[in-house]
């Protein structure tokens, strides 16, 4: 994995335009959890192998990133990703707390995970 290369995720997104793909997402402690009435609120969620067709994607921000896919029903946003890696049709995003914790993945792949 490496540091987010904004222009070689936006040309794989694009490469996705148009496409079915295997959507993977997880998310855990995101935006929603806090602290409420002095305890810490835990959230996640978790979707594996949704298969979306992807109408486009963008990725915006200054780092962490934020990636949006516009799909034939909706929308997909990852908000928090810092890293990646792509290989062979895949597309590996990802996102790390200040303990280098997952705190978010967004996974697209033209086969299932």
């Amino acid at each position: 994995m490496k540091n987010i290369e904004k222009n070689a995720v936006q040309a794989a997104l694009d490469t996705f335009s148009g496409k079915q793909m295997y959507v993977h997402f997880e998310m855990t402690n995101g935006a929603y959890a806090a602290y409420r009435h002095g305890k810490f609120h835990a959230a996640g969620g978790y979707v594996r192998n949704a298969r979306q067709d992807i109408k486009h994607g963008k990725i915006t921000g200054d780092g962490p990133y934020r990636v949006g896919l516009k799909t034939e029903n909706g929308w997909i946003f990852a908000e928090g990703l810092s890293v990646f890696e792509q290989n062979d049709g895949s597309l590996y995003l990802y996102g790390f707390d200040e303990q280098e914790k997952l705190s978010i993945a967004l996974q697209l792949s033209t086969a299932p995970f």
